[in-house]
């Protein structure tokens, strides 16, 4: 399996598809994954095959890290377009995440204000005050909704522990549009030889209709580019994600696609 683990606390800068120049902030370690889902598409692997053996990054090593990093980027006069929280796994179960945040902001604001500050999330946590409350600080808050259909969740996003889905709606609506909802679109089957294509009406129109009631700021739909530790998926096309899209803007939605 090829899947990819990141080091932590900092990895990069790499060329993200959708944010550009982007320095990586993994809070979780550095030898294995910790998520709150266990996606079959996900590029770090299935959780019980990447179990870490390393700590958590603390607070202060991770602002540590990251200021090093940005006085070396400053002098080699390599400027970020975004920090983003990503890596190998969920970053707002970090205890400290809300404080992280506030570290974070205050060492871009020192050396590249003009970075956007990006935390990539499944979302399930956003019931959180602290961690609700820390998003709403950052630039690109990115919200991870694959569909609304909760069985399709449980084959595929396949959360750790209880997920309600009407709560976490809610919570996505409580931004008032200070969010970006992200959306995995493919196709093919998972282990079970069950269909995980959610490019289908049957899928789309719910997810749509629950999108516009949350009305975000931006709509990033994408597909598989990297290999999955399912190895049945397969990209959704071109031509599907444009007619998302073109969907999206009908109901006066700001949307792009990644392929």
């Amino acid at each position: 399996m090829s899947t990819i683990i990141y080091p932590s606390p900092i990895f990069g800068p790499i060329k993200s598809r959708r944010l550009g120049v982007s320095l990586g902030i993994n809070l979780l370690p550095g030898d294995g994954k910790v998520c709150t889902f266990d996606c079959i598409y996900c590029e770090c692997g299935f959780n019980a095959e990447r179990r870490p053996k390393q700590k958590l990054p603390t607070r202060g090593e991770v602002a540590e890290a990251l200021e090093q990093k940005l006085q070396q980027m400053q002098a080699e006069g390599m400027a970020p377009d975004v920090l983003t929280f990503a890596g190998n796994g969920e970053p707002t179960a970090h205890p400290d995440f809300a404080g992280i945040i506030d570290d974070t902001i205050a060492l871009r604001d020192r050396y590249f204000p003009q970075a956007k500050v990006s935390v990539l999330t499944n979302a399930t946590r956003i019931d959180k005050a602290e961690v609700f409350e820390a998003l709403k600080r950052v630039d690109n808050n990115i919200v991870k909704l694959d569909t609304v259909d909760t069985d399709y969740i449980s084959r595929v996003d396949r959360p750790v522990g209880r997920y309600d889905l009407p709560r976490l709606l809610e919570c996505m609506r409580a931004f008032e549009g200070h969010c970006v909802v992200q959306t995995m679109f493919m196709k093919g089957e998972d282990a079970e030889g069950i269909s995980v294509d959610n490019t289908t009406s049957e899928y789309v129109v719910p997810w749509l209709d629950a999108v516009e009631r949350i009305a975000p700021r931006e709509v990033m739909i994408y597909t598989i580019d990297r290999e999955t530790p399912a190895h049945s998926l397969l990209k959704a096309t071109p031509e599907e994600l444009d007619a998302i899209v073109a969907q999206l803007r009908a109901r006066g939605l700001k949307a792009s696609a990644s392929y």
